[in-house]
């Protein structure tokens, strides 16, 4: 049911829709599916005071039309609260689903076939940087101004504070980048399978030029998270990794607490 007053040409776009809230994912913005057409729609509205506005995700999405397969923007508009983003649905259900327990070897395939995709997209003249250098600025900043989620950090370093998890973030910084184009949150509940092929991905707010591992990172902890960690090397053997690099794989597992 819906909660509050819409914009006026949102509400026209929206209006005779069935809404049913999502809850899966950490995002800050409110999601509802639409339903009730032909076509299902998401909705994400967002408080203004937010970390991360749905801007990035909506410039994202209209650069990559007709490079990978990626929802459509039919809206984007804020009023002196909130914003909204009115997209299309890609077919299909999430990666984390239970369903996929029986079948999760085929899977690792299918999520390495995406991710393939996505670091296939030229970064010529792509305008969104998630090289490190402003991606350790903006997590500096984000623990300058107390907005670290302390309670959300890993297993293994819950307990630890921003500050610690900074210094060892600098510390720790690789000496290269092999930049591609990245999701920026590759984790199998942005992960979209329909007949069990890849079908997209979504929430594409943090997407942009970074290294290859800030996809391939957060690929294998979402992956242990949902299906055990002995399915992690097939999924990189299938990604085409000939050798790992375990330091970059804790790296962006560790530059990922900030965001």
């Amino acid at each position: 049911m819906q909660e509050f007053i819409l914009p006026e040409n949102l509400s026209k776009i929206s209006n005779g829709y069935t809404w049913r809230r999502i809850t899966i994912g950490h995002s800050e913005s409110k999601t509802y599916l639409l339903t009730g057409t032909s076509v299902n729609l998401y909705l994400k509205i967002q408080s203004l005071t937010a970390i991360e506005s749905l801007l990035n995700e909506k410039n994202r999405l209209e650069w990559l039309q007709g490079k990978l397969s990626v929802p459509e923007v039919l809206y984007y508009g804020k009023d002196y609260t909130n914003e909204y983003l009115l997209i299309t649905e890609i077919a299909g259900v999430n990666a984390s689903d239970k369903s996929f327990e029986m079948t999760s070897s085929a899977i690792m395939k299918q999520l390495a076939a995406g991710l393939r995709e996505v670091h296939e997209v030229k970064i010529d003249n792509c305008p969104f940087n998630q090289r490190l250098e402003s991606k350790i600025e903006e997590a500096r900043k984000r623990v300058q101004n107390k907005l670290v989620d302390e309670e959300d950090f890993d297993q293994i370093r819950l307990g630890l504070s921003p500050e610690d998890l900074l210094k060892e973030l600098l510390f720790k910084r690789p000496m290269m980048e092999d930049l591609v184009f990245t999701h920026g949150d590759y984790c199998l509940p942005n992960i979209i399978i329909d007949n069990d092929r890849f079908s997209g991905v979504i929430d594409w707010g943090r997407a942009g030029i970074a290294d290859r591992y800030q996809d391939l990172a957060l690929a294998a902890r979402s992956i242990t998270y949902n299906f055990g960690k002995k399915h992690v090397q097939h999924f990189l053997d299938e990604y085409g990794i000939k050798e790992l690099d375990e330091s970059k794989i804790y790296f962006y597992q560790l530059l990922d607490e900030f965001f």
